[in-house]
This record gives C-alpha cells, structure tokens and sequence, in this order.
C-alpha cells in the first residue's frame, strides 16, 4: 500500500511538471542558473585560499635571529614565541638548511655559493603561522619585543588586502545566493500554484470524500523536489563544463596559478547542489500548497 501512495505521488508530480511545462522550465532554469552561480563564487572563494597557502603570504610570520645567538639561547627564542597568543604553529630554520634551500632554488648558478662556502652569511630563522589576521598586528610588535629577534618579516598590509577581498568576494556570494534564491522560490511557487488550480476539481473530490490533507499535499511537494533534484543535476554537469574550460585556460596562460581539480571535489558539489536544490523546492512548494489549499 505504501509503494502503490509513493508511486502515485510521483506518477501526480510528473503529470503536474507536464501539464506545466512553461513554468517547470522557467523554475528549472532559474533554480539551476542560481546554483551555478553559487558554485562559481565558491569554487573562486576555495581557489583563492589555496593560491594563498601555497604563496605563504595571509597568515605567515618569519623572523631572523641575532647571529651571535647560541643554540640553546635560539631554542629559548623559540619557546617564547610558542607561548605568545595567536600563535598556530612554530617551524624551525637552521641558517645551514636555509643555505640549503637557495641553493636547490638557484642550482643553475652554483657559482653564486662557491665564495660562501664556509662562511654562511644567512640567519637562523623562526616561520610562524598566526590564526586570526585581526591580531597578526600585535603579534608582529611582541615579537620585535624579544630579545634574540633581529628582524620580524611580515606583510600585514597584503594579508589586510587579501582578507578584504576574500570577506568581499563572500559578501557578493551572500547577496547572489539570497536574491537568486528568492527568485527561485518564487518561480515554484507560481510553478505548483497553477498544478494546484488545474486540479481544483480533483482536490476538491478528494478533500470531500475525506483524503488527509497530506495525501493532497505531498504531489506538489514531491513536484518541487524534483524541480529541485532535475535542476540541481543539470546544474552540476555545466558548472563541471565550466569549470574544466576556465582551468584549461588557466594552465595555458597562467602556470604559477594552482587550481584545484575538479574531480576531487564532484562529490561535495554535486551534494550541495542537490541539497540546495531540493530544500528550495520543498520551501516554494510547501509554501504555494499552504496559500491555495485551505479553501
């Protein structure tokens, strides 16, 4: 009995999507455009985090110390920076190792290391990375306040910018996802509100002879799940489109730009458009069914 309900509650929300099919593209397209515009502001929103850990510049803190610090005074450095707020992780590099390190970046010219040889003119070196970027300010003055630091090496100015950016891009994603979304949910809701006056009749058979409420309601909730199942799907394939063809160009022309790929996020894109979509269906149907069903 519950399979022969379930299968009659889809077989009427079909029939509804047919019987209005102008307005089940309109509320299809226009629930898959606003998905496809959430994901892209998201997907830009990930890439940029990325971009920004691989460069090291949003939340990193290096500092040299004075070279004629021991290794147990530079060990106690170390400590005091570990023990200061805001502070997330401390890695340790040893003046050999950075020597090191040029020397891979630059083994074309290994002349330029052949006169420092033995006298190695770098510092031994602490790189820290700070949690909230508010306060990056003062961590920066209590670490030029530590006796052993002779340099404290920060670009507060660019993490500023590239905060703002990032909190701005994700703003403009807010105001697109919450006009989009309306929109939406109103499309549906003119969608199921003319699936709901060309069976009047037959509601009105059904709710006579003495059918629940529910069993009247749930074909129109199940039509806009499944606007918002067949929208999200749809929305889900071009954004993939989309997105192959912005990082082919993206690796033509801009090598040092790191992109993340796509197949190893399909599954959290496509379950977020699903949910997105389907909740925005539920929403405008739910709220169409309670509007003209009360009569």
């Amino acid at each position: 009995m519950k399979r022969y309900r379930f299968t009659y509650f889809i077989g009427q929300s079909f029939k509804g999507l047919w019987r209005n099919g102008i307005m089940s593209i309109a509320s299809i397209t226009v629930l898959m455009s606003c998905l496809v515009v959430i994901g892209s502001f998201a997907l830009l929103i990930l890439n940029i985090d990325i971009n920004l850990e691989k460069l090291g510049l949003l939340n990193e803190i290096v500092v040299f110390i004075d070279e004629n610090k021991t290794d147990e005074e530079v060990a106690a450095i170390g400590e005091q920076i570990n023990a200061l707020d805001n502070v997330d992780s401390v890695d340790f590099i040893s003046k050999e190792q950075a020597l090191e390190e040029e020397r891979q970046r630059y083994e074309d010219y290994p002349e330029l290391f052949e006169q420092i040889e033995n006298d190695n003119p770098l510092r031994d070196s602490f790189v820290i990375t700070y949690i909230d970027n508010a306060k990056a300010s003062t961590l920066a003055y209590q670490l030029g306040q530590i006796d052993g630091i002779a340099t404290v090496n920060v670009r507060l100015d660019l993490a500023v910018t590239i905060e703002k950016l990032k909190n701005g891009i994700s703003l403009v994603l807010v105001w697109f996802m919450a006009i989009l979304f309306a929109v939406s949910i109103f499309v549906i809701i003119n969608t199921i509100k003319l699936a709901v006056h060309s069976r009047r009749t037959e509601i009105s058979i059904m709710r006579y002879i003495g059918a629940t409420e529910w069993f009247v309601i749930l074909p129109f909730i199940f039509e806009g799940i499944i606007i918002g199942i067949i929208s999200s799907l749809l929305a889900y394939l071009i954004e993939g489109y989309m997105y192959s063809y912005v990082v082919s160009m993206i690796d033509e022309n801009f090598k040092m730009v790191t992109i993340l790929d796509f197949a190893s996020i399909r599954t959290e894109v496509v379950l977020a458009f699903i949910a997105i979509g389907v909740v925005t269906g539920i929403i405008g149907s739910t709220i169409s069914t309670r509007k003209y069903l009360k009569a």
